[in-house]
Parts: structure tokens; sequence; C-alpha cells
């Protein structure tokens, strides 16, 4: 009987022994990934913050609030369609920054599609990718970082400026409870394009810039605070400042104008629901790539010295009291 459950022992033991490297190495690498329909929505706010108003001479204003939506919602049907030239999983995204002031009136609003490796994040180049209507050609990261972040410095794409530059590594630190990645990336003054959807109905942004001369400027410093193992920021905040130059801007001071300049962070609910979601999909992530492993090996071990233990004792004769024959 000993011997028997000896046996089963060691067949569990193989078993758990051959299912975590599957698990990690083969299991891992195919179910960690992007699902393709993904929906999540997210509130900024820019407090004490100055706008520039159109509808009242064009002249800058400090405002209480500017409050920033951005929707993201995965688009399967393109997502497939995508895939079967690709040859591989991808995630389609098409986000909304949708801006308000502080009457709720909109202020300006951009969509964008972003592709990518469900897996790897990285950019999957196809048609339909763009911002704000214009065709690009992403470089590098955005919205998210790969599984498992480094701690490295990556190249993190730009909607406004339509580029990519490093985002860099600064180090650890510790936000809500969660340890984390903190990455920070700076953008000088660029010219940028004016947005499709502005305030003022019936205005044209390339007639517009035609016309009158006057261009968009735009400068940034973004932070982001990332979860390691999702790769998802926990929290994301920007120094944004825009001005409006030369045209209709060169009677303001030095020629410029003054679209918008403040401090964007996450409202402290969104905030939270973020944290949280973040925490989940980071127990998943572990569990499969580390925790389900580890325990299969440990148990591994665990069932194989029980194993032994019983086939040693199934072969020690028992001890009845009488002394060993002597053969002579």
């Amino acid at each position: 009987m000993r011997r028997r459950a000896s046996l089963v022992l060691l067949a569990l033991a193989v078993f758990c022994a051959a299912l975590a490297p599957l698990l990690r190495w083969y299991a891992y690498p195919r179910l960690a990934k992007i699902p393709p329909n993904q929906y999540q929505e997210v509130v900024l706010e820019a407090k004490d913050a100055t706008l520039l108003d159109y509808t009242a001479g064009m002249e800058p204003k400090k405002v209480d609030k500017v409050t920033i939506v951005q929707t993201l919602k995965g688009n399967v049907e393109a997502s497939k369609e995508i895939e079967a030239d690709a040859g591989k999983d991808v995630v389609v995204w098409d986000t909304l920054t949708y801006i308000m002031g502080p009457d709720g009136k909109m202020v300006s609003q951009v969509p964008e599609r972003y592709i990518f490796d469900a897996h790897s994040q990285d950019p999957v180049h196809a048609t339909g990718e763009s911002v704000d209507g214009d065709a690009v050609t992403r470089e590098g990261i955005e919205f998210k970082w790969p599984f498992f972040t480094e701690p490295r410095d990556y190249l993190y794409f730009d909607a406004q400026t339509r580029s990519s530059s490093p985002i860099h590594y600064v180090g650890p630190r510790k936000f809500k409870g969660v340890d984390v990645y903190y990455y920070e990336q700076t953008i000088p003054w660029t010219k940028v394009s004016l947005p499709k959807k502005m305030p003022i109905e019936g205005i044209d942004p390339v007639t517009f810039e035609k016309s009158t001369g006057t261009t968009l400027w735009y400068s940034t410093k973004a932070m982001f605070w990332v979860d390691p193992v999702t790769g998802a920021p926990v929290n994301a905040e920007q120094e944004i400042k825009q001005e409006m130059r030369g045209g209709i801007a060169a009677g303001g001071p030095d020629g410029k104008l003054t679209v918008f300049a403040g401090h964007v962070k996450m409202r402290e609910d969104y905030s939270e629901y973020t944290v949280d979601l973040v925490k989940s999909n980071r127990t998943k992530v572990l569990a499969l790539h580390t925790y389900a492993p580890a325990g299969l090996a440990a148990g591994g071990l665990v069932l194989f010295g029980l194993a032994l233990w019983l086939e040693a004792r199934g072969r020690r004769r028992p001890d009845d009291g009488r002394p060993d024959p002597v053969i002579a």
C-alpha cells in the first residue's frame, strides 16, 4: 500500500515539476495581454489655470478649473481586421481627449487611434493610426508601459507634437501603498497643429493659420508613476503650456497669447479607482508569472520528498525482537 502511495506521489511531483516551467514560459507569454475590448474613462483637472477666452476679446484669464476627460475604448472589429494581416494579437484603442472650461463648454477635443501589440505594447503600424485625423507613425510606447517594466528610459509618443522622445526613469517611488517606477519627459517649446475642433464654430485650423499667420506652440513636463508588474500608470500629471504666436497674438505680451497653462492632475476619485484596478491586475499577472509556477515547483519538491519517505519506510523491515539469523 505504501509503495502504491509513493508511486502516486511521485507521479504528482513529476506533473507539478513539468507544469511549473510550462506555465511560466509557455502559458504566461500567451495569456498575459491587453484585452481588445477594454474601456476606461479618466477625469483630470487643472486648478487655478490660465485659459484663453475666445469669446471675450481673445484674452487669457485665470479660471478655477479646467477639466479634461479622457476616454479609451477598444475597437474589437478593427483589431480582428489588423490581426489578419499582422499575424499576431493586436489591440486598437480609440481615445478621445475632451477639454472643458469652468462653464462646462468645450475648449477642444482630440481623437486618437492607437494600434499596438497586445503582449509587448510595441506599436503596430496600420491604416487608421492617427491623432486628430492626421496619420501618424508612432515609435515607442504611449499610455502604457510593457509588462514587467524595466528601470530604464523608454521612447514615449507625445500626441501634441506627433513625435517620440525619451521618457526618463528617475527612480523608485511609492504611490498610495504601491511600489512604482517614476518617469519624467520634458518637451521644449514646439510648434504644433491647432486642434480641428475649437470653441468657435466654422473655423478651419489650417485656413486660420494661413490667413492670420497665427501659430500654436506647446511645451510640457509629463510625469508618470508606473506599476512595474502590469506596466500601467497608477498616476499621471502634466505641467502644460500652450501659446499662440504671431498673427492675432501679435498684440499680446512679447507677441504671444497664453492659450492654456496649468498643472493637470488626475481627479482623486479616479486616482483611487485606478490604483485599485492596477492592484487587482497586478495580482493576476503575478499569479500567472510567479506565484503559480513557484508554488507548483515547491509543491513538486514536497511531493517528491514524501514519495521518497514512504518508499524508504516501505523497504524498512519491521523489528519483531528476534535476533537476525546466522548464515554459515
